[in-house]
């Protein structure tokens, strides 16, 4: 006798079989047959995926983005219909741009209203959540979106999205059914995992690795640019083998993640602008960016290559940078490639000068760095450099870091460096308030190490930190977040003064970006959540605070230290 279960059921039954732990959930009137289904699940003993539900949709995709970003893998985020999908707003682009693996679900109302079948409408929200294309609020961003039209092929449907999701370039795909279909009784499928595994990683054509190692051979100043090779943290020591074999300095360019060691001689900071124009061989190796044409680009006799599993940026309408080669390869792989092969002759010293000069030239940066932060500490500054610098001394190499300091996260960057792997996460997307679900993320595929969330006050409202503190309590997640609190949205001011600098709203401080440093952020955490929390506004305090909020973290218990800056602007308001 052929054993039968809901759709919803094997639906679960799927994703708990292809690895999900965890089902990031916000439940509504589409998820009866759903919650029956881990109802049922949870009576035989089955505790997995574990739901952990969030008070709002862009926390939860947030912190399904921050698992993901640590592991690879994909887990699960469930949202109420139109309203629900609605709801993850900007986090939906995040985990576009940053290509990290997610698979959200999301219920359509009930297509009979008659009580034709179970789950008909029965209520009159299910007429006003009929929307005539639900999959159009989120199809700019997902790489693949489908309805559950029977639930006789969902299970093959969800390890066909798992499948699409982790193959790269990575990214979120988007499911839905409706409510009389995960009503439906089915026959349960069989289906193996293994049987659905994503694309195999793609190594560069050796032809082209002989061509670029021809180029290496005969460059006198190379470079290399990158934003996420360390996505894939082993690939981090082969970068550091391969910069010390040619002497070639490796700038980070808005880093997602930590791809070189901080400290290393040939790191060569986080600015290519300043090298691209010297350069004769540029290397853009998983990077979305590698220089910005308006500011500076490569000289006409440079040999470029653009090394990336996306290497068009197909996603992306506008963009272009010239190159030589345009590559699509895994970046760990083809600097396996590169290793492999013989060592290159240094006859006349040539990769042993460059190597004392590349050196010398980090160990400039690093000292002009350390002067800046030294100097605001010496005048009892609260800077984000200072900031920076003393949590710099009181956390250790295996903390990890979440940096959506959005103006300041160069200067975070800087002034806090990280040396291992694994150990930095921003957000390669422009939606701000990331960090706020995505530590939690972070928190709960590390659970044994420490987790710092570094952000602007403007991005600490974004975040929703009602629902982002209310699941750090309830499901104790604890994470420090330190929000560097200048009064307003600094990113907007310096726009705004590099297109009309020295013009009227600049002189007369008409931004309209003023936050006026009047809210208790530490207190929306406490209220929310029970977060332990402090305002900083002397340096003297500085230190003990941030002490204090880490042993609250180390204790079980999120923390928040909100640290007053000088203000960006005094603008009034305007009367109303």
């Amino acid at each position: 006798m052929t054993k039968t279960a809901s759709t919803a059921s094997v639906l679960i039954d799927a994703l708990r079989e292809a690895g999900v732990r965890y089902l990031f959930a916000n439940f509504g009137s589409d998820h009866p047959a759903i919650i029956e289904a881990l109802a049922a699940d949870r009576e035989r003993g089955i505790p997995s995926p574990a739901v952990v539900l969030c008070p709002h949709e862009y926390t939860a995709l947030s912190a399904a983005h921050g698992y993901a970003a640590v592991t690879g893998e994909p887990q699960a985020v469930f949202i109420h219909t139109d309203v629900g999908t609605a709801n993850l707003g900007g986090a939906v682009h995040n985990a576009a741009r940053s290509r990290v693996p997610v698979f959200i679900f999301a219920g359509l109302t009930p297509y009979t209203l008659e009580g034709e079948l179970p789950g008909s409408r029965n209520t009159h929200i299910n007429h006003l959540q009929d929307a005539p294309d639900q999959h159009a609020l989120v199809r700019q961003y997902v790489k693949w979106s489908y309805d559950i039209r029977t639930g006789r092929n969902a299970p093959q449907l969800v390890h066909r999205g798992l499948q699409l999701a982790a193959s790269a370039p990575a990214g979120p795909v988007y499911l839905t059914g409706a409510r009389e279909v995960l009503a439906e009784d089915v026959p349960r499928a069989e289906v193996s995992p293994r049987q659905w595994r994503p694309v195999a990683r793609m190594a560069a054509p050796e032809q082209l690795i002989d061509g670029l190692l021809d180029d290496l051979g005969r460059s006198r100043h190379p470079l290399v640019v990158t934003t996420y090779l360390g996505r894939r943290q082993t690939a981090v020591a082969k970068l550091v083998e391969f910069a010390e074999r040619f002497a070639i300095p490796v700038v980070e360019v808005n880093a997602e993640v930590l791809s070189f060691p901080h400290d290393h001689p040939p790191h060569g900071g986080d600015d290519p602008h300043r090298m691209i124009t010297e350069a004769d061989l540029v290397i853009a190796l998983d990077t979305d960016a590698p220089w910005l044409a308006a500011t500076a680009r490569p000289r006409d006799d440079a040999r470029v290559y653009v090394i990336n599993e996306d290497p068009l940026q197909e996603a992306i309408p506008l963009w272009y940078a010239p190159a030589d080669h345009f590559v699509r390869a895994d970046g760990e792989m083809l600097l396996d490639q590169l290793l492999d092969r013989v060592a290159p002759s240094d006859d006349d010293g040539r990769i042993e000068r460059r190597a004392a000069a590349v050196a010398a030239q980090g160990r400039e940066q690093r000292s002009a760095l350390t002067e800046t932060a030294t100097t605001d500490a010496a005048n009892q500054r609260l800077t984000p450099a200072s900031v920076a610098h003393v949590l710099s001394g009181l956390i250790d190499d295996d903390t990890i870091v979440l940096n959506e300091a959005i103006s300041e996260a160069p200067t975070i960057w800087k002034h806090l460096p990280r040396r291992k792997p694994g150990t930095l996460f921003g957000n390669r997307g422009t939606s701000l308030g990331w960090s706020g679900g995505g530590a939690l993320g972070v928190k709960l595929a590390v659970q044994d190490r420490t987790v710092v969330s570094i952000v602007g006050d403007g991005t600490f409202f974004f975040s929703v930190p009602s629902s982002t503190y209310w699941i750090a309590d309830r499901y104790r997640i604890p994470v420090l977040t330190v929000v560097l609190d200048n009064g307003g949205w600094n990113a907007t001011k310096r726009n705004l003064q590099r297109q009309h600098a020295g013009q009227l709203a600049d002189r007369t401080d008409r931004y309209w970006v003023n936050l006026q440093q009047t809210a208790d952020l530490p207190g929306i955490a406490g209220a929310a959540g029970s977060a332990w929390g402090t305002t900083v506004t002397e340096y003297d305090d500085l230190a003990d605070a941030l002490r204090t909020g880490l042993a609250h973290v180390a204790a079980g218990t999120a923390a928040v230290v909100s640290v007053r800056l000088d203000a960006i602007s005094r603008q009034p308001e305007d009367a109303l």
